[in-house]
C-alpha cells in the first residue's frame, strides 16, 4: 500500500528545500511565485506556516482552528527560512508518528476534519505544489519524487482519475498544468475522507490507496477483528478502485470501514455501489466479520449511512438487495428502516435496472 506517514512528510520537505537551496543568493521578495499573488518569500513562509499549523492541530486533536502563526525576524535570510521549513516539517512528522490511529483534528475541507494520514498528505501536497510555484517564479527546475505525487493523489485526490504520470496529473488537478485529453482545471479542492459516527461504530471512509491494498488481501491500514474483513468488503474495494481508475469515483459514495471507537478495531464494511442514478436511487451493501455479528453494528451503520444519504438533495431512495435465505440480513435492513419492495417495484428493478431475479429488494425513502 502507498503509505502516508512521517516519512513522506520528511521526504517532501527535503525535496522542497533541496530545490530552493539552489537560489539562496536570489531576492525572493522581489519575485512573485508563479500563478500566485505572493512573492516567493511569502510563499516559502506559507509552506512553513501550513506545516506548523497542521502539527498543532493534529498534536492537540483540536476541534477548531488554532490561532497559530509564524513571523520571522526582518534579518532572516533565505537559508534561515529554509531552516524554518525544515523545523516545521520535523514537527509535523513527529506529530504524525505519535498520533494514535483514528485520531482526527479540525480541517475545514471538505468534511470538517482530517486524520494523521490526511495531515501528512496535505503537507506533502502543500510542499510540492508551492515549491513548484516558487521554482517556476525563480526559473529553477523542480520535480518531486514520483512516489510522493502518486501517494498524494491516492490519499487526497480520490476524485481525480490517475494519468500517465503522477506529477503532471497532480499539477493538472490543481490548475497548474495541462493534461492531454482533459479540460483545464480552474477550481479545485482536495478531499480528506468522510467519517460518520454511528452509535457503537464509526464509519471511516476508505481512500483509494487503502482500497487497493484491501482488494489485494491487505489490511488497508486498519486493525481488523478476526484478522481481516469479510470478502464482501474486499469486493467493494475492488469496485472502488475500478471507479477511481475510470475517474468516476465520488468519495462520499464510496466504502466505509466500521471501526469501534473503544478499541480501534475494524469490524466490517459498508458502502454504496456507486453514485446516485438518474432516478436519485443509490444502492447500499454491508458485511461484518464473523466475531462482530449479533451486536447491532450493522443495523446502526446501515441506519446511519442510509439516513445520511437521504438527507442529501441528490438521493430520494436507498435500496438494498438480499438473498431470500439470508434472514439475518433481512432483519437488519428492517430494523434500519427499510421496507420490502412491492411486486411491481421488484419487477421494475429487474427489467429496468438489471437486478438479479433471485434477490429480494428493500427500500428506504
Amino acid at each position: 500500500m502507498r503509505t502516508m506517514s512521517g516519512d513522506q512528510v520528511e521526504a517532501a520537505v527535503t525535496s522542497c528545500t533541496a530545490a530552493l537551496r539552489a537560489a539562496l543568493d536570489r531576492d525572493w521578495e522581489a519575485v512573485d511565485a508563479a500563478g500566485l499573488d505572493w512573492s516567493c518569500r511569502t510563499t516559502a513562509l506559507h509552506i512553513a506556516q501550513a506545516l506548523t499549523k497542521y502539527a498543532g492541530q493534529l498534536a492537540t486533536g483540536a476541534r477548531h482552528r488554532i490561532p497559530l502563526n509564524l513571523t520571522l525576524p526582518e534579518d532572516t535570510d533565505n537559508a534561515g527560512l529554509l531552516q524554518v521549513i525544515e523545523a516545521a516539517g520535523a514537527l509535523l512528522a513527529a506529530a504524525v508518528r505519535t498520533a494514535p490511529p483514528g485520531v482526527r483534528a479540525f480541517h475545514p475541507y471538505p468534511f470538517g476534519s482530517a486524520d494523521r494520514e490526511g495531515f501528512a498528505a496535505m503537507c506533502v501536497t502543500e510542499a510540492m505544489l508551492h515549491t513548484h510555484d516558487i521554482t517556476r517564479g525563480l526559473g529553477l527546475p523542480y520535480e518531486p519524487p514520483a512516489d510522493l505525487a502518486e501517494s498524494a493523489l491516492a490519499w487526497l485526490f480520490p476524485h481525480v482519475q490517475p494519468g500517465p504520470a503522477p506529477w503532471p496529473t497532480l499539477l493538472w488537478a490543481t490548475g497548474r498544468g495541462e493534461l492531454p485529453g482533459r479540460a483545464p482545471v480552474t477550481d479545485w479542492n482536495w478531499y480528506n475522507n468522510l467519517v460518520i459516527p454511528a452509535g457503537p461504530v464509526t464509519l471511516t471512509g476508505i481512500r483509494p490507496a487503502q482500497a487497493d491494498d484491501l482488494r489485494l488481501g491487505g489490511t488497508g491500514g486498519f486493525d481488523w477483528l478476526d484478522g481481516g474483513p469479510y470478502e464482501g468488503t474486499r469486493e467493494a474495494c475492488t469496485l472502488l478502485v475500478k471507479a477511481y481508475e475510470a475517474g468516476v469515483h465520488r468519495p462520499e459514495f464510496g466504502v466505509f470501514a466500521l471501526v469501534r471507537p473503544e478499541d480501534g478495531r475494524a469490524v466490517g464494511g459498508i458502502g454504496f455501489h456507486g453514485a446516485p442514478d438518474e432516478e436519485r436511487r443509490v444502492e447500499i451493501g454491508y458485511d461484518l466479520v464473523a466475531g462482530a455479528r449479533g451486536h447491532g453494528y450493522a443495523t446502526e451503520a446501515l441506519r446511519t449511512l442510509s439516513g445520511w444519504a437521504l438527507a442529501r438533495d441528490d438521493v430520494d431512495t436507498v435500496i438494498a438487495t438480499i438473498e431470500p435465505d439470508n434472514v439475518p440480513s433481512q432483519r437488519v435492513v428492517e430494523r434500519a428502516g427499510f421496507t420490502r419492495a412491492t411486486v411491481e417495484e421488484e419487477r421494475t428493478a429487474r427489467t429496468d435496472h438489471d437486478m438479479d431475479a433471485g434477490l429480494l429488494l428493500y427500500l428506504r425513502r
